[in-house]
C-alpha cells in the first residue's frame, strides 16, 4: 500500500548538473485545506425550508390563535348577553304578575261595597221594607257596580239612539218606525260592554225599520 506524504514535507531534488536542492510540495497543502473545509461544509445540517416559508407559517399560526382569542371572547359575551336577558325577562314576568295581581285585588275591593247592597236590599225586602226603599237599594247597587266597572276600565256600549252597529249590538227584533229613525237602536234589553277596542259582551237591543227601509232591503 502506497504511503501518502505528509503535506508540507521537504523533499530532495537534483538539478541537471547533480547538485540536491529540497523542493516542498505546497499543493498538498491547499489541497488538504480545501478537502478539510469541504468537509465541514458537509456536516452542516441541510436547510428544508425557505426562510418565506417558515415565516409564513409562523404568521399563519400567530392567526390561528388570534382568532381562537376572539373566538373564545364571543363565546363569553354571548353567554353574558343571554344570561343578562334571561334575567331582564324573569324580572318584567315578575313584574307583569305583580301587576296584573293587584289589578285583580284592586277589582274585587271595588265589587265589595256592591255586595254589601244587595245584602242589605235583600234584608230590606226580607224586613218587609217598603218597594221605595228595596227599589233604592237597588238602584243604588246597580250603580255601584257601574263605577265598579268604570274604574276597571270597562265601559258600556252606547245603545238607545245609537245607530244599529252589528260590530256592537245584537239585534233581538224590530220594530216599525219613521223613515227618519230607520236603523236606530230603540231599546235595550241588556248592556254591552268594551274595554278599548275590545268588545267584551255584545248589546241585546231592538231596532227601527221603516216601510221604506224594508222594502229597500227586499229589493236588494
Amino acid at each position: 500500500m502506497e504511503e501518502k506524504k505528509v503535506s508540507g514535507e521537504p523533499q530532495i531534488g537534483k538539478n541537471p548538473d547533480g547538485e540536491e536542492f529540497k523542493v516542498t510540495d505546497r499543493r498538498r497543502i491547499s489541497l488538504d485545506g480545501e478537502r478539510q473545509a469541504s468537509g465541514e461544509g458537509e456536516a452542516e445540517e441541510p436547510r428544508l425550508k425557505p426562510v418565506y416559508v417558515e415565516e409564513l407559517e409562523a404568521r399563519t399560526k400567530a392567526a390561528e390563535q388570534k382568532v381562537q382569542e376572539i373566538q373564545s371572547r364571543f363565546e363569553q359575551l354571548k353567554s353574558q348577553l343571554q344570561r343578562e336577558t334571561d334575567e331582564t325577562r324573569q324580572r318584567l314576568n315578575k313584574a307583569a304578575d305583580e301587576r296584573a295581581r293587584r289589578e285583580k285585588v284592586d277589582f274585587i275591593s271595588s265589587l265589595l261595597p256592591v255586595a254589601d247592597n244587595l245584602n242589605r236590599a235583600i234584608a230590606a225586602a226580607e224586613s218587609g221594607g217598603s218597594l221605595d226603599v228595596l227599589l233604592n237599594g237597588v238602584k243604588g247597587t246597580a250603580a255601584g257596580f257601574e263605577n265598579a266597572l268604570v274604574s276597571a276600565g270597562v265601559e258600556a256600549v252606547p245603545s238607545i239612539g245609537a245607530q244599529f252597529d252589528p260590530e256592537l249590538h245584537e239585534a233581538v227584533d224590530t220594530i216599525e218606525v219613521e223613515p227618519e229613525r230607520d236603523g236606530i237602536v230603540t231599546s235595550e234589553y241588556s248592556r254591552g260592554y268594551k274595554i278599548g277596542d275590545r268588545l267584551i259582551k255584545p248589546a241585546r237591543v231592538q231596532v227601527g225599520r221603516s216601510k221604506e227601509g224594508v222594502r229597500h232591503l227586499a229589493v236588494e
